[in-house]
């Protein structure tokens, strides 16, 4: 088994209040959560109840690794470094008489000759649904990496202790854990987050929210370092891009077209299209809480048509720059389906968006909207998608299938690498 929980208790670290019973809540017990992982590094991110706890980090024979912590609000991130590319270590936690927590993770594998999982999902209100039995189907396909793409959770507003308060309560929900202990996991953020319903850059406060961001999750980057939370990873054959379309949304003018307004912003903008020519992986996602699309319920404005004139520039610096292997993911909209968009490049090929949405939250009926490149649709509570690439075949693969807690399978999308390629 992948997943192996050394402790008795339902819930983590009782250290400053005795040793907790099955079932208690303990408010400050929350994570551990592994964050960025790659091939010679890891953070783990950890909020213990008091300083009274040792943390470490050791290889198949042992051997303790460097581990280097940085503390916030009570919050500490631990990073591990020298680790080998491909390889399983161990971290533990542990309080003493309350009890201790201790993991297996692996690095990430080095070359594109790898097969590997990715999850990805949106929207888990841990208000409205306390069992979110999600986790579970996730947790039973042992995936490499866990995306989660916003409104996760549901905090509606900038308040500095009220975002922190929402964190510690998501990253405490006992079925989350399944994935989080010893999954690699990366998140951006959407509305509910950021602020509050459908807001963008202009929102007074985000200042905090990034804060609380930034203190609760254990990325190796944020934005460009001082706003913003944009992040990107590699693994194996699959290099993933994590955009931020709130931060900058409406704020400035937009580099593809300085006479309209910007989702990205200037900095993002640099920092995707460079990294999206540098890239040498066989799939390339660009994973944002947003959908690409517009076919939304009547007068919901957020999603990237509503910045068309920057998505379509960056849907065309993909065909005119020849990049192969990108596909889309989004969340948000209570939905999950699959489209296809036509090039608007000469040189492009077909990019599939695949929007999953909700983890653990209501559909919204009136999302049931036409497009013309639809694929699929599926109104569903409690789903996931599931992202499968082998990179073993002469021609790599990548199949992406929406499930829900039962692991049904509501729809797939299979796609080849040479359906990914420049004409």
């Amino acid at each position: 088994m992948k997943h192996t929980l050394l402790i008795a208790t339902a819930l983590l670290l009782g250290c400053a209040h005795g040793t907790p019973t099955r079932g208690q809540t303990i408010d400050s017990a929350s994570g551990p959560v592994i964050g960025h992982v790659d091939t010679t590094s890891a953070r783990i991110w950890v909020r213990p109840p008091s300083a009274a706890f040792t943390f470490s980090v050791n290889d198949a024979n042992g051997k303790a690794c460097v581990v280097k912590r940085n503390e916030a609000d009570g919050s500490y991130v631990f990073h591990a470094t020298g680790l080998a590319p491909g390889t399983t270590y161990r971290y533990r936690l542990d309080c003493g008489d309350a009890g201790t927590a201790e993991q297996p993770f692996r690095t990430a594998p080095s070359g594109l000759e790898h097969r590997v999982r990715l999850a990805f999902g949106s929207c888990a209100n841990h208000n409205r649904f306390k069992k979110q039995p999600v986790w579970k189907a996730i947790d039973s396909h042992n995936p490499d990496v866990m995306v989660i793409l916003g409104d996760t959770p549901y905090i509606d507003t900038t308040d500095l202790g009220v975002q922190r308060k929402r964190y510690r309560e998501f990253f405490a929900v006992t079925d989350t854990r399944t994935v989080f202990g010893d999954t690699p996991t990366w998140a951006t953020w959407d509305d509910h987050d950021f602020g509050k319903n459908d807001t963008d850059g202009r929102v007074p406060g985000k200042e905090r929210s990034r804060q609380a961001f930034v203190e609760h999750h254990a990325h190796a980057s944020f934005g460009d370092g001082e706003s913003g939370i944009y992040t990107s990873f590699r693994w194996g054959p699959v290099e993933v891009w994590i955009l931020d379309t709130r931060w900058w949304a409406n704020t400035e003018p937009s580099p593809a077209d300085p006479k309209n307004k910007t989702l990205l912003g200037a900095a993002q903008w640099r920092w995707v299209t460079q990294g999206l020519k540098r890239s040498d992986a066989t799939f390339k996602l660009l994973a944002s809480g947003m959908i690409w699309n517009g076919s939304v319920r009547p007068l919901k404005r957020d999603h990237w048509a509503n910045w068309k004139h920057e998505r379509d520039a960056l849907w065309r610096f993909i065909g005119d720059n020849e990049i192969p292997g990108v596909v889309l993911v989004g969340g948000d909209i209570h939905r999950s389906r699959a489209l296809r968009h036509p090039s608007v490049s000469p040189k492009g090929y077909p990019l599939t968006e695949l929007i999953t949405s909700p983890l653990a939250n209501t559909i919204i009926l009136t999302a049931k909207v036409p497009h013309p490149g639809l694929l699929h649709d599926a109104a569903e509570q409690h789903t996931f998608l599931l992202v499968t690439i082998d990179g073993t075949q002469d021609d790599p693969t990548l199949l992406a299938e929406v499930r829900n807690h039962k692991n049904t399978v509501l729809f797939s999308v299979p796609l080849k690498a040479s359906e990914l390629r420049p004409r």
